[in-house]
């Protein structure tokens, strides 16, 4: 690129990161950038570039209103990670709105690839994808994204075999699968080891939210890494510029108690479903060696250990004099008494006097605030810890971002309303804040000049103005421990 025009730095969101990569590493072939406004509407009406040839899905660069107002056409937009190393440089062709939000299109070209992360060896480009495949057989891509139980690797085999193919276990890494991105990763090895001539390649795939666009994204990605056919359990959506193939078709016999061929596509009926196995794994039950291997049972127990083992958060939330701290030390102490889980304690009062010190009650800094005791309990969580947490958090919005960053450090998440009433909170106000609040003293003061967004995804919902705190955490533990987060004997 020349040096023309300004450059902006921008840090985007997961997706439109993990989209760069494959952008300049051309696994999106035959895109060069990011879609303009043509081309994105030509693909939202009929999975075709504004040219004709077939596309599935959007490919765009999303960014806030602030960046689209400063950018100008011939700028560069140096696209980077978290740590903010560039990942691609886009030369703005366009900058565009649609449905409220921004966009910038244009090529982009490699700056420097990520040369650390978990497994980064085996993101592979196109290019040395089909270099390491030797001879003139075919290849058959399996798009790794789940554990290879032996149905699975019976699919697979028989669909190698019936075209002699090689395999290509594409491991999608961008985070947004069910399993975290290490783990799926070493699940391919697994099924590597199972199936002998497979080649593992992570590929920074981002999970679209249409079903038929996503397994059409897939086959395109897939194409590009040399792949002749896909091994799908889903049927062909019907796009004739993007065929796809569901060869090996394999099912469970009851009868014969064996796997065998049936039908047209694979349809693949295990007498263990997800559910039972995420169950028999909760209960830190072993999962039986006719459904899966045991490499892939070590791993799968690795990355669900027993509920009682895995990280937890539990998150209080209430107005302010709700009791919500009171129940949540109380708890902290019934678990510490235990002693069977380290646990991490983010009082609100104590987090804004040291995590969050300097941010004020603004909403942008009570999110702030929420989501970095959130990061915090994440990080416990990621290590078999509980969190306890227990500030106002009075948006739902934050408390669900809360959520899913617990959730997706592998952590379960407990959401404790402490339900008292405002009438309540304010008969025990101990510091005045509700009377100084009343009289204009105190803005943005919750409850009285702030929304406080009562929770309708509580997992408990207590009645703390009435509740004495000793019954309070009875429920608390009994819920815990119904739910498999305790051990009953503990």
């Amino acid at each position: 690129m020349s040096d023309a025009g300004t450059t902006h730095r921008f840090a985007p969101a997961p997706r439109a990161l993990a989209d760069a990569e494959l952008l300049v590493t051309h696994a999106f072939a035959p895109l060069d950038g990011f879609l303009g406004s043509a081309d994105a509407g030509s693909v939202r009406a009929r999975r075709r570039l504004a040219d004709g040839r077939g596309w599935p899905v959007p490919v765009t660069l999303d960014v806030p209103a602030d960046l689209a107002d400063a950018v100008r056409t011939g700028d560069e937009v140096l696209v980077e990670d978290p740590e903010g190393t560039p990942i691609a440089a886009v030369r703005v062709a366009e900058v565009w709105e649609y449905a409220g939000t921004h966009h910038v299109a244009g090529p982009a070209v490699p700056r420097r690839r990520p040369a650390f992360g978990v497994f980064r060896r085996q993101h592979l480009t196109p290019d040395q994808a089909r270099r390491s495949f030797r001879g003139d057989r075919p290849v058959l891509a399996v798009l790794a994204d789940a554990p290879p139980h032996r149905d699975r690797l019976a699919a697979v085999r028989l669909a190698a075999a019936a075209r002699d193919a090689r395999v290509l276990l594409l491991v999608p890494t961008a985070g947004d699968r069910e399993l975290p991105p290490e783990s799926l990763v070493r699940l391919a090895f697994a099924a590597r080891d199972q199936l002998g001539d497979a080649t593992v390649v992570a590929v920074r795939l981002a999970r679209r939210d249409d079903p038929v666009a996503d397994l059409l994204l897939t086959t395109h990605v897939a194409r590009a890494y040399g792949a002749d056919a896909l091994l799908t359990a889903q049927r062909d959506p019907g796009d004739a510029a993007v065929p796809l193939v569901a060869p090996g078709p394999v099912g469970y016999d009851p009868a014969t108690d064996a796997w065998r061929p049936v039908g047209d596509a694979v349809d693949l009926r295990a007498p263990l479903d997800d559910v039972a196995v995420r169950e028999l794994l909760d209960a830190g039950e072993p999962l039986p060696e006719w459904f899966t291997p045991p490499a892939v049972a070590a791993e799968l127990r690795h990355v669900r250990p027993p509920l009682a083992r895995r990280g937890l958060t539990v998150f209080f939330t209430g107005l302010s004099g709700s009791g919500k701290s009171t129940l949540a030390r109380a708890l902290r102490d019934a678990l510490v008494e235990r002693a069977d889980r380290t646990v991490t304690f983010l009082d609100g009062d104590v987090v804004r006097r040291m995590l969050s010190a300097g941010l004020g009650f603004s909403r942008e800094d009570r999110d702030r605030n929420i989501l970095r005791i959130g990061y915090v309990a994440a990080e416990a969580c990621r290590h078999g810890g509980v969190a306890i947490c227990a500030p106002i958090a009075p948006y739902a919005a934050t408390r669900a971002e809360v959520r899913r960053m617990v959730t997706e450090a592998g952590g379960g998440f407990v959401l404790v309303h402490a339900a008292a009433s405002l009438e309540a909170c304010e008969a025990r106000d101990r510091k005045g804040l509700y009377a100084k609040a009343r009289a204009g003293l105190i803005t943005e003061f919750t409850g009285i000049s702030d929304p406080y967004e009562e929770p309708t995804d509580a997992e408990l919902t207590i009645d703390t103005g009435t509740v004495p705190v000793r019954e309070a955490l009875r429920e608390v533990l009994a819920h815990l421990t119904k739910a498999g987060w305790l051990s009953a004997a503990g």
